[in-house]
């Protein structure tokens, strides 16, 4: 089950950091379709935030045809947005770890490794998805 984390010096919205937190579970395969999301109460007691809050980032994800909401019992992951890669992830998070690990070795704080990566994403990746298909 997923447990969610904010980021209180986030600019981002709260519900909206619950959304893609969501998202990025589903991306790397840490939620699948049938799973549970968190009772809302619980979030709301978890991270101290008004239960509307998450009740917004969960009709959001209904939304999106992520999830879905079924009265008295809880909301449930309906689809998973883990693509081709996702057997391949497995080794590349082991070797991040690993990186990670040297990088803070190294004296890097959380936020030198945040700008390191974001930056080397921008520099290295394309932008539009599209590229990258015929890259």
């Amino acid at each position: 089950m997923i447990e969610f984390v904010l980021d209180g010096r986030s600019k981002v919205n709260t519900y909206v950091q619950l959304v893609q937190q969501v998202k990025q579970a589903l991306r790397v395969g840490l939620l699948s379709p049938g799973d549970q999301l968190p009772k809302v109460r619980d979030v709301a007691q978890a991270l101290a935030i008004n239960p509307n809050t998450v009740l917004k980032a969960y009709r959001e994800l209904e939304i999106e045809g992520l999830a879905e909401g079924r009265p008295g019992v809880g909301t449930f992951v309906t689809r998973t947005l883990a693509g081709a890669s996702l057997p391949n992830q497995a080794e590349l998070r082991a070797d991040l770890v690993a990186w990670l690990h040297r990088a803070q070795a190294a004296g890097l704080t959380t936020e030198d490794v945040t700008a390191l990566v974001e930056t080397t994403i921008r520099a290295t990746l394309p932008v539009d998805p599209a590229a990258q298909l015929s890259a």
